[in-house]
């Protein structure tokens, strides 16, 4: 693979001068001299004062904005202005973290200055000693104290280096005082790696451009366009350019917005441009919903083909354990059958249950003996040296193997989880038993005496057992009881008297083969009468034990049936309880909304008649004035002239008058108005005293009414209870 290495070449441009430079900065250079929280973060960015602290937080408050653009979802594709495609809102988040501090650091300064000139005048100060943070030269600060050197030329570069075109730019003419040409002090150079670019480059460099004036490259409306978001463009992105095209055309063929002629068509294009819109708009909606459908089918079937995996797998295991609990009681019951017939064969070979002599010869003539072949379960076990064909294993004969397999094992084995198991609770936050558990308290007071009458039968039929065993016995002593005299006596007989004694034991053998068949008969007899009486005991037993079940069963039932019907009566009580109660407060009700209506209404009326006398009292009092003012017009006019005229005699004689007829009346008046209300009070007094204790004593009878009412509901459901249950 070529290397292939492109440096731009730096362009030797002429000195200009100071004034071109700020110009062309002015024009449209991004480059900004300082960052906008330098004097927040930077130790070596300085401001002169408080003052230029706050106008540079100002400034970079303002060339940060922190508006964000939200995006409406109904509006999201539109180019309407009045239908935005997204709002603006300020940004709670602040850039500078909370533990920046935003004072001015000028304080610090100010506070040393201020110790230095203590310590120049007062020689007992001792300045307080500063210390310096370590600069970490070699560490995390070399950058700072380190730095390429800037060389004065270029050096060669091998051959396979391809040299990147410059830029065109206007030639400045240098000013008349420089001597030697500027040299720049760094050169940007750019490599290219042995990895593809798909391989370790997430957003692929785009470079610079410059627009010319009065011109839009159709190729700018791609720059909302980035990698894996519609580059590489696929054949959505090529419609929607086609569609962007479309538009634009369009756009060009709409009518100028100066004519005012043509604005209606202008109205008529933009309307069907935008139905257009609106259904391409709704065709991709659909096509979107589909796409979802598909996406939520797939999952739906997804997830009921893993539900049916884990179905089956948890149904293989259940039927896996059910086999092996099958296998399992099945190879139980063989051997139990074995050995039960293995007892009834060996019963068989001695139903008289004589004790046999060992024939040896016979043993060992018969290789099928216990001689040649014993059997283990009778403590025998011929194959003991069977251990040197067992295969030796070094994972389960060693300890370091068993600790290599318990190694391999999974977690879950060596470290079981175990569950606690809840209790099981059976009250209720009240601290009352649930139903179900009043339910099985009952039936276990059933169960307990059940269980104390099996124990009594159980007891009784041992008792019968051990004296059927006694009798057992008892009979075969009477029965063997010349053979025991017989091995008493016999090992005391002379040798004279054992022929007698031979003879007599043949008698006796004779008499006793038939008292045996004699009692064999017997006995089929009692065994053929006591099987009848067994079966018609078990059935009567069977018979009778399945009545008491039957019972047992009837009178549970009918606990259940009287819990319900009490139950029943009680939930019927309370009801008709409430929907007395529920009567009532409607009647109440009724009464309430009767009286608020009349209320209303009579409201309604007196505000009708005080709007009614209201206007009257105005107009009259209007007209009043009006004819009171002509009067006093009058009336004044006839004073002044009478005034003009009246001695002091005549004006005495008025003031006498006027306090005879208005003041001395008035007193009189208001000193009978005061007789009257007093009197009046005693009796107003009195009407309410009636009117109050009448209200209090009915008050008091209805709720003796209810009262009696209740206890009496109450005393009737309890007569009715009591008769339901007599007549149960």
């Amino acid at each position: 693979m070529s290397h292939a290495v492109t440096i731009q070449e730096p362009q030797a441009q002429p000195q200009v001068s100071q004034t071109r430079y700020r110009e062309r900065s002015r024009a449209g250079s991004h480059i900004s001299s300082n960052r906008a929280y330098d004097f927040l973060y930077d130790p070596l960015f300085i401001v002169s004062s408080e003052k230029d602290h706050t106008q540079a937080n100002i400034q970079a408050t303002l060339i940060r904005s922190r508006l964000r653009k939200v995006p409406r979802f109904k509006t999201m594709f539109s180019n309407l202005i009045h239908y935005p495609r997204y709002s603006l809102y300020w940004s709670k988040s602040d850039p500078v973290p909370p533990f920046i501090s935003r004072e001015w650091k000028g304080h610090e300064e100010k506070h040393r200055q201020a110790l230095r000139q203590l310590a120049i005048t007062d020689t007992s100060f001792q300045m307080p000693r500063e210390v310096y943070e370590d600069p970490e030269v070699t560490g995390k600060n070399r950058y700072k104290y380190f730095e390429r050197p800037f060389l004065p030329f270029f050096q060669q570069m091998p051959f396979n280096v391809v040299y990147a075109i410059s830029k065109a730019e206007p030639y400045t003419f240098p000013p008349t005082s420089t001597k030697h040409l500027s040299i720049p002090s760094k050169s940007t150079v750019g490599t290219q790696t042995d990895y593809r670019d798909a391989d370790v480059q997430t957003d692929p460099y785009s470079p610079e451009y410059v627009v010319c004036q009065d011109s839009i490259p159709e190729l700018l409306t791609l720059a909302t366009l980035t990698w894996g978001r519609g580059l590489p463009a696929g054949q959505a992105e090529v419609e929607m350019i086609e569609r962007a095209r479309e538009k634009r055309a369009w756009e060009a063929t709409l009518p100028a917005l100066s004519d005012t002629s043509q604005f209606e068509k202008r109205r008529k294009m933009m309307n069907e441009m935008e139905r257009k819109e609106w259904a391409f708009r709704e065709q991709e909606i659909e096509k979107l919903q589909e796409i979802r459908l598909e996406v939520l089918k797939e999952l739906l079937r997804k997830r009921e083909e893993n539900q049916n995996e884990v179905n089956m797998k948890h149904l293989n295991a259940r039927w896996s354990k059910l086999q092996e609990a099958k296998e399992a009681k099945m190879a139980k019951i063989q051997r139990t059958h074995v050995s039960t017939i293995r007892k009834l064969v060996g019963k068989g070979k001695n139903i008289e249950g004589k004790l046999e002599r060992r024939n040896i010869i016979k043993d060992y003539s018969d290789y099928a003996s216990q001689v040649y072949g014993p059997l283990s379960r009778l403590g025998c076990f011929p194959d003991n040296n069977s251990e040197d064909f067992v295969v030796k294993n070094y994972y389960l004969n060693t300890y370091e193997g068993l600790v290599e397999l318990e190694s391999r094992l999974p977690d879950f084995v060596t470290q079981p989880r175990i569950r606690a198991p809840k209790p099981k609770v059976i009250t209720t936050k009240a601290g009352f038993l649930k139903r179900a558990a009043r339910l099985d308290y009952e039936l276990a007071e059933v169960h307990k005496e059940e269980e104390e009458i099996e124990m009594a039968v159980i007891y009784l039929q041992k008792l019968l057992r051990g004296r059927v065993v006694q009798n057992m016995m008892f009979e075969g002593k009477e029965k063997r009881l010349e053979l025991i005299q017989e091995l008493r006596t016999c090992h005391a007989l002379q040798e004279d008297e054992k022929l007698v004694k031979k003879a007599e034991k043949q008698v006796t053998l004779a008499l006793q083969r038939q008292r045996n068949l004699h009692e064999h008969k017997v006995s089929l007899v009692e065994n053929h009468l006591a099987g009848l009486e067994g079966r018609a005991l078990a059935d009567m037993f069977d018979f009778l034990s399945k009545e008491l079940v039957r019972l047992q069963e009837e009178r549970r039932i009918h606990a259940f049936v009287m819990l319900a019907e009490r139950q029943r009566r009680v939930r019927e009580a309370e009801e008709s309880g409430r929907r007395q109660v529920e009567k009532q407060r409607l009647r109440e009700e009724d009464e309430i909304f009767k009286e608020v209506v009349k209320v209303h209404h009579s409201t309604i009326s007196s505000y009708l008649e005080d709007i009614i006398l209201n206007t009257e009292a105005n107009t009259a009092e209007e007209q009043a004035r009006a004819e009171i003012e002509k009067m006093a017009e009058k009336i004044n006019d006839i004073a002044y002239e009478m005034e003009s005229r009246r001695t002091y005699l005549q004006s005495e004689e008025i003031v006498a008058e006027l306090v005879y007829s208005f003041l001395i009346p008035e007193v009189q008046k208001y000193f009978v108005k005061e007789k009257v209300r007093n009197a009046q009070r005693k009796h107003i007094l009195a009407a309410h005293q009636i009117i109050h204790s009448c209200t209090e004593s009915m008050v008091q009878k209805r709720l003796t009414e209810g009262q009696q009412d209740e206890a009496s509901n109450a005393a009737m459901l309890l007569e009715k209870e009591t008769q339901n249950e007599n007549n149960s």
